[in-house]
């Protein structure tokens, strides 16, 4: 009497809440680089793609709901920032503070984002933590 397991058996299915390691990945990747959709839609693009994505995907896994609450907490405080540089642009500085806070989230976006890919978690910096 053989008790092994042939061959073609197919795994047990997994639990309905799980999902598998690259879909969390995949998620946490669009967590943070759904804020770049802020370049076509400037004020509510960089606060819906991952407000969107966090409210849909946070249950799913830990490391989603982490990601997600940090690409918040940093384009919540990105835009307190440029809420600040709008009021300086009546003295003209506010439009150079503009530029570098938009060069800055787009780049720090593309950091998080390829971090994300490599299974890193990603810390953005001058962030003020809302969400935690």
């Amino acid at each position: 009497m053989e008790t092994s397991i042939p061959a073609s058996t197919p795994p047990p299915p997994l639990p309905a809440n799980s999902i598998s390691a690259s879909h969390v990945r995949t998620w946490n990747i669009l967590c943070h680089a759904s804020a770049l959709l802020g370049v076509f839609f400037h004020f509510p693009g960089h606060l819906l793609g991952p407000l969107i994505i966090w409210l849909a995907k946070r249950d799913d896994s830990p490391e989603i709901d982490a990601h997600g609450k940090e690409s918040l907490n940093f384009q919540i405080s990105m835009l307190i920032y440029n809420v600040i540089a709008a009021v300086f642009c009546l003295i003209l500085i506010g439009f150079a503070f503009l530029a570098i806070l938009w060069i800055l989230n787009t780049i720090f976006v593309i950091v998080a984002s390829i971090k994300a890919s490599e299974g890193k978690f990603y810390r953005y910096p001058l962030t003020i933590r809302f969400l935690t």
